[in-house]
């Protein structure tokens, strides 16, 4: 987009700082749609530790349009039968109750999405994401730190450094993502504030080996229990079922404590105590501290410098809200970028990224709170009155949430961003709905399989009104990777089932059509027909793409 940089300066379209989930599932995205970039992070590996584990069914889909979920599969294989969360005094006998047993008692999801939930630890997740960023042709460069960067109107010049070497290198880059994490210094140089109300509490995540402790839980997969016995209250994690644990014990540096003060003998009786077995075999592995917050930055794009994942949000862990919420952040940065950089859209599009994404994590952040009320999770003095129940709307905001402003045309502004029932009908802003289809090589797909590097139009097989026509030729007149697709009886694409009506489920009638996103998000649609399709699908691509 700008003109060559002078010898001596690395020069790539997209510079990412942090290589945690949300930056390299920044690269992923990036990857899969053909923009070249480079990642910096600080560190010289991916994460070591086994957290944020939990990846809902909308993250799911995700990689498996971006074709990462079945390695990511794998590599949660020894995890996939854990689905309850048990909260009970200890784990000796059977005291207690399940808040749920399962995450998708009876199969309904599969009514919504062709995916599904994935136990899957940040350690085993990382490098899977690692790996395909690298085949789809990323630089990732781990041991390398930003220094320093300055913006203008026409990109961005920083200098990172080699950590091993000690070499700088200056980069110039059209834009620059901000994944680097929570105490973000991008964030903070750019003087972005933050709303909300900030710190809710504190945990020392402790691992630790015991061999014992299988033959205590028993047949009992849980994602995660919630110990509650008063002065030895925390959370169980699972690692491998077998020997290796996560604990999750409440700290109160508001009352002094410190992390000196967690000794390996005050966290192994901590642990003994909770679990409710005194001789319990307990061999510490490692501890750190963690802070659960509820924090939204007050903007989510400073010129050429766009927010994404914990620099953009804190929440409670409760629920793995944050990782998801900044993963689909990433997702829908993603796109935008590459819609600009490759001169389909123009640079309003890119706007359209804080329009969207931080409403959402205002309504998440805000139920992920009210979750760890719910389960009152270890530390958490929740105000009064919060929450509604154990799994109170988990399904709405994981996959039901909206973009009622942004790149899109037709939503109610007034829709809830996260609204009390799960209605994937359509609607403008919403995500498209799941249906499955056969190509005509009889290959089975999901809707939402043909949604990642173009727009789509969804149109029937009669096609009486010529949105077909239409969109075939904006597609050659306005340079719009816009692919349409008939869809019915001996078309493009013929429903799976026979009682499937594809145009009910989207919304429309047989003789209108629905536009949907790279993301699978619906831009616009059109119930009936119209005098002149493509003038009216015309001005839906210029306003949804901000190309004035």
């Amino acid at each position: 987009m700008n003109a060559p940089a002078e010898p001596g300066v690395h020069r790539v379209p997209v510079l990412i700082v942090g290589g945690s989930l949300v930056g390299l599932s920044t690269s992923v995205f990036l990857g899969r749609l053909g923009v070249p970039h480079l990642l910096v992070e600080k560190h010289a590996g991916t994460s070591i530790h086994p957290r944020g584990r939990g990846n809902n069914v909308r993250t799911m889909e995700l990689f498996r349009v971006s074709g990462t979920e079945q390695d990511i599969r794998k590599a949660a294989a020894t995890l996939a039968d854990n689905h309850g969360i048990l909260q009970t005094p200890t784990l000796v006998g059977d005291a207690g109750e399940w808040l749920f047993k399962e995450i998708d008692a009876g199969g309904g999801l599969a009514r919504f999405s062709p995916s599904a939930w994935c136990l899957c630890s940040q350690n085993d997740l990382e490098p899977e994401l690692l790996n395909h960023a690298r085949r789809l042709g990323g630089d990732l460069r781990f041991g390398t730190e930003l220094l320093s960067f300055e913006t203008d109107p026409d990109g961005v010049t920083a200098t990172v450094k080699s950590r091993e070497t000690g070499e700088h290198t200056t980069v110039r880059a059209d834009h620059l993502v901000a994944a680097d994490g929570p105490r973000s210094p991008i964030r903070e140089q750019l003087g972005i504030g933050q709303s909300g109300p900030g710190d809710l509490f504190h945990n020392i995540s402790i691992t630790f080996r015991s061999r014992r402790l299988a033959d205590v839980v028993g047949d009992r997969r849980f994602i995660v229990c919630y110990l509650t016995t008063p002065d030895a209250d925390g959370a169980l994690l699972p690692v491998d079922n077998k020997e290796n644990w996560v604990f999750h014990a409440p700290w109160h540096p508001e009352r002094g404590e410190t992390l000196e003060d967690f000794t390996e003998e005050r966290c192994a009786a901590h642990i003994r105590r909770a679990v409710g077995d005194p001789d319990l075999d307990v061999v510490l592995t490692g501890k750190a501290p963690w802070h659960a917050a509820q924090r939204v930055a007050r903007a989510y794009r400073s010129g050429r410098v766009f927010l994404a994942g914990d620099s953009a949000h804190e929440m409670s862990p409760t629920g793995a809200f944050g990782s998801n919420t900044g993963i689909q952040d990433a997702h829908n940065l993603a796109w935008k970028l590459a819609a600009v950089q490759n001169g389909w859209a123009g640079d309003g599009l890119l706007d359209t990224y804080d329009a969207e994404r931080r409403p959402v994590a205002e309504a998440t952040s805000a139920r992920a709170a009210a979750r760890s009320a719910e389960h009152s999770h270890p530390g958490f003095a929740a105000p009064t009155g919060g929450g509604g129940g154990p799994q109170r709307g988990i399904l709405n905001v994981a996959l039901g949430y909206r973009y009622p402003q942004g790149a899109v045309l037709g939503a109610d502004p007034a829709t809830p961003v996260v609204p009390e029932g799960l209605s994937l009908q359509g609607a403008p802003g919403s995500r498209a709905p799941h249906l499955w289809l056969r190509r005509p090589d009889d290959t089975r797909v999901s809707t939402l399989d043909l949604y990642e590097r173009d727009l789509v139009l969804l149109s029937d097989a009669t096609d009486p009104t010529g949105w077909h026509e239409a969109a075939l030729t904006l597609a050659a007149e306005l340079g719009v990777p816009l692919t349409p697709y008939r869809i019915g009886t001996d078309a493009d694409l013929v429903p799976d089932t026979p009682d499937t009506d594809w145009a009910r489920a989207h919304g429309v009638a047989r003789d209108g059509a629905i536009l949907i996103r790279p993301d699978g998000f619906v831009a616009w649609r059109s119930p009936g027909p119209a005098p002149d399709p493509t003038s009216l699908l015309r001005q839906a691509l210029t306003t949804v793409l901000s190309r004035g």
